[in-house]
C-alpha cells in the first residue's frame, strides 16, 4: 500500500508540473517585434474591446483584391497641448466612421483605412514572395491630426514581418496581437481574417491559423493527457497493490 500511495503522489505531481508547463507557455506567447525598440509608459485607462469592420480593396477591374475583418485599435504616444506632456492614448477604430479605400498590384497590395473626418489615415501594406507564395504585412502608415496634438502625428515603417501567409489562403487569428510598428505606435488587432491576394468573389481562401490559436488548441490536448494518464497509472497501480495483497493473504 506504501508503493501505491508513493506512485499516486508521483503521478500526481507529475501531471501538476505537465499543466502548470502548459499553462506557463500559454502566458508566455506574444507576437515578436521586428527588431524595434521598447519604451516604458505610464500606465493608462484599458479601453473597450473593439468592434470588428469589414474592409475591401477592389482593382481596376471592380473585383475585390484585398478583404479584411477585424478590430482594430491604436496605441500612440504623443505630445499633448492640454496636458503639456507627451500622453499616451488607446483609441478604437470604428468601422461604421471608417473608409476603406486602396490598391492592388502582382506583388503588393495596400489598405487605406480613413476615419475621424479625415483626421486619422491609417495604412497597411501587403507584400508577396512569388518565389515561396508567401504574403506579409510588411509596412505600415499612421498620420494623425487630433486637436489635443501639439503638432501632426506621423509614423511609418516599411520593414516589418507580420501576419504571414500563403497565396489563396487567407491569415486568421482569433487572439488578440499586438503589431509593434515604432516605440510611438502599436496596433491592437482582435480576430483577424485578412487575405489580400488572390480572392474569389468577396469570399475569403480557407483560413490559415497563427501560433497564438495553434497553442491554445494544444494547450487543452495536453492537459487532457496528462488527466488520462495519471487515471490509468492510478488504476495500475490500484490492481497491483491487490494482486500482492491477495497473494500474501494465500500464502498466509
Amino acid at each position: 500500500m506504501k508503493q501505491m500511495c508513493c506512485v499516486q503522489s508521483w503521478c500526481l505531481g507529475v501531471t501538476l508540473q505537465l499543466i502548470l508547463a502548459a499553462v506557463l507557455h500559454q502566458g508566455s506567447a506574444t507576437v515578436a517585434p521586428p527588431t524595434t525598440a521598447q519604451t516604458t509608459t505610464a500606465p493608462h485607462k484599458e479601453p473597450t474591446r473593439p468592434e470588428r469592420g469589414t474592409y475591401h480593396v477592389s482593382g481596376n477591374n471592380g473585383t475585390v483584391c484585398l478583404m479584411a475583418y477585424m478590430g482594430l485599435q491604436l496605441n500612440i504616444t504623443f505630445n499633448s497641448v492640454s496636458q503639456n506632456k507627451t500622453v499616451q492614448e488607446v483609441v478604437n477604430i470604428q468601422p461604421n466612421m471608417t473608409k476603406s479605400s486602396g490598391s492592388c498590384r502582382s506583388e503588393n497590395a495596400s489598405l487605406l483605412l480613413t476615419t475621424d473626418a479625415e483626421k486619422t489615415n491609417l495604412t497597411f501594406v501587403f507584400t508577396l514572395n512569388a518565389t515561396s507564395s508567401k504574403y506579409q504585412l510588411s509596412e505600415v502608415y499612421l498620420s494623425a491630426a487630433w486637436p489635443d496634438m501639439k503638432e501632426p502625428f506621423f509614423v511609418q515603417n516599411r520593414s516589418l514581418d507580420y501576419l504571414r501567409g500563403t497565396l489563396g489562403f487567407s491569415y486568421m487569428c482569433r487572439e488578440e496581437q499586438t503589431l509593434i510598428v515604432d516605440p510611438k505606435l502599436s496596433i491592437n488587432t482582435f480576430q483577424v481574417q485578412v487575405q489580400p491576394f488572390n480572392l474569389t468573389g468577396e469570399q475569403f481562401g480557407a483560413a490559415e491559423e497563427c501560433q497564438l490559436d495553434e497553442d491554445d488548441m494544444l494547450i487543452p490536448i495536453i492537459v487532457g493527457a496528462a488527466l488520462a494518464g495519471l487515471v490509468l497509472i492510478v488504476l495500475l497501480a490500484y490492481l497491483i497493490g491487490r494482486k500482492r495483497s491477495h497473494a500474501g493473504y494465500q500464502t498466509i
